[in-house]
């Protein structure tokens, strides 16, 4: 027990000095002001600005518009826009627009982020007029010099992520927390370690790689926050450590945004995938990986009550003043940080709420309850989205009239058909009404000879052109003898003795096999 909790004051009071150490250092900021100051002289580069949006029309206007008024030479940079299976209007936003070229990814379903950028790098992989890439998330708004900014940036950097600025207008106190906590962590930590020239995550929502380091590299990993961490791994493992920079600005509403924090088990498991390598003179990535092991403030703050109470009672490796002093120098550090993290007086109390929030979210992500959440989010999401229905049918081959089973789904607005005859079953492609998907089903029972008996394909069966995407409605005009005359409604699916038939001759085996 005595050597965990030596290990434990050990630990504790290294990240102390580290933490006092970027404390003072964040107070000078003169080489980011300098360089501010200077964006607009030096070497030109040519930018490659990529785009990523998927349903995001109203920002990806916005932003398109903000890189057309740039203070920077039209001619030194161009704009990829990739639009991921965009079900909006998004597409039409270019029409007869040479500012940017387009890349519409559709007939695949959403390949996310990491998957379009991929397919897109290797098609600019031949362009020769190309010095960096600019990564860019289509729900960021960016300022007049916001080009010239990354243009001053890459003199001192390979790989370079930019700062993000929470904008909300009348914000809830969970919102206040996130975004003062995110405002301290971009203005001290980010920038303190930019200044000590260590290495941080990227964050491939802003982020400005040179070319030839790409292809160096050979691929991108912008999946999420912990497969970008491995990947700002091994960046600081080949030399080319991802700085932060935050003369690089972008703006985005805080609804839209969720702190960047690894999962717990994803970096241990790379500190002990790392360890066994920092023992070269790579300092940039010996530092980054011991990085992994640094405590949130829960940790701290209870480490030093019990470590405080246990060594005023008991004998300990060292003296409970110097126990003391080592907090007392941890309060001092944090004080010197909120000067310069740029913190109103009001945004300090939020900011001392954040530990109850972090609790919050450690017990949100607790597997147990991640399970839980999962399950009823899952549940919830079928139910808004998709919708099932079966129904008993039947098709005929002129002579015999075989059940089946119709099984109709509706899914995020699309619709299918899936027939279904003893074990054996076959799906229609999606479609935007459900009355193509029967279209499509009925076709490839005609190829085989079969007539499908419902509604939809019988000639007594008109549509309700009622305004609806799905059209599943439509009237019945046959003449039952007990009715009045007047057409009966019906869905596409039902069937009756009425029903005007179609002959073949098949089984309908054959369409299964």
């Amino acid at each position: 027990m005595e050597w965990i909790l030596n290990l434990l004051y050990f630990y504790i009071a290294a990240y102390t000095l580290f933490f006092l150490a970027m404390s003072v250092k964040n107070l000078n900021d003169k080489l980011l002001r300098i360089q501010q100051r200077y964006s607009g002289t030096g070497t030109t580069n040519n930018l490659c600005i990529i785009i990523y949006s998927h349903n995001d029309e109203v920002h990806l206007e916005n932003l398109v518009k903000q890189l057309k008024n740039q203070d920077y030479p039209s001619g030194s940079f161009s704009t990829y826009i990739i639009l991921d299976n965009c079900s909006d209007n998004s597409e039409k936003l270019f029409v007869n627009n040479n500012f940017a070229q387009i890349i519409n990814i559709k007939d695949q379903g959403t390949i996310g982020k990491d998957q379009a950028l991929s397919i897109l790098l290797e098609k600019l992989s031949a362009v020769q007029n190309c010095n960096a890439y600019v990564f860019l998330d289509s729900n960021r708004y960016i300022e007049q010099d916001f080009l010239q900014s990354i243009n001053a940036a890459l003199t001192d950097a390979s790989v370079i992520s930019g700062s993000t600025i929470l904008l909300c207008d009348e914000p809830k106190l969970r919102q206040k927390i996130k975004m003062v906590f995110h405002k301290y962590y971009t203005n001290f930590i980010l920038k303190a370690r930019s200044l000590m020239g260590l290495a941080v995550t990227i964050d491939s929502d802003i982020l400005i790689m040179r070319q030839d380091l790409v292809e160096k590299i050979g691929c991108i990993d912008f999946q999420n926050i912990n497969s970008e961490l491995k990947y700002s791994l091994l960046l600081s493992k080949i030399g080319c450590k991802c700085t932060f920079n935050p003369n690089i600005k972008t703006y985005m509403n805080v609804n839209e945004f969720d702190l960047r924090i690894p999962s717990l088990s994803t970096r241990l498991s790379l500190f002990k995938n790392c360890f066994t390598q920092i023992w070269s003179r790579n300092f940039v990535f010996n530092e980054h990986v011991m990085s992994l092991l640094t405590p949130n403030v829960l940790l701290l703050v209870f480490a030093y009550g019990y470590l405080l109470k246990y060594s005023y009672k008991y004998y300990f490796i060292v003296d409970f003043s110097i126990v003391l002093i080592s907090f007392a120098l941890l309060i001092l550090g944090f004080a010197i940080s909120l000067l310069n993290s740029k913190l109103q007086a009001k945004e300090i109390f939020y900011l001392f709420l954040y530990p109850f929030y972090s609790m919050g979210h450690i017990f949100k992500n607790f597997p147990l309850c991640r399970k839980i959440r999962n399950t009823i989010k899952q549940r919830k999401s079928s139910a808004e989205n998709g919708e099932k229905l079966t129904v008993d049918v039947s098709v005929t081959d002129g002579k015999n009239n075989i059940a089946c089973k119709l099984e109709l789904i509706s899914e995020n607005g699309l619709a299918k058909v899936k027939f279904m005859f003893k074990n054996k079953t076959f799906a229609t492609s999606t479609h935007l009404r459900m009355f193509d998907a029967i279209t499509e089903l009925t076709k490839k029972l005609e190829e085989y000879g079969f007539v499908l008996k419902i509604c939809q394909c019988c000639t007594n069966f008109s549509s309700n052109i009622d305004g609806s995407t799905n059209m599943v409605k439509g009237f019945c005009n046959y003449k039952f003898s007990n009715s009045s005359g007047e057409q009966i409604p019906t869905l596409l699916w039902n069937s009756c003795r009425g029903f005007n038939q179609n002959k073949g001759a098949n089984f309908i085996e054959e369409i299964l096999q």
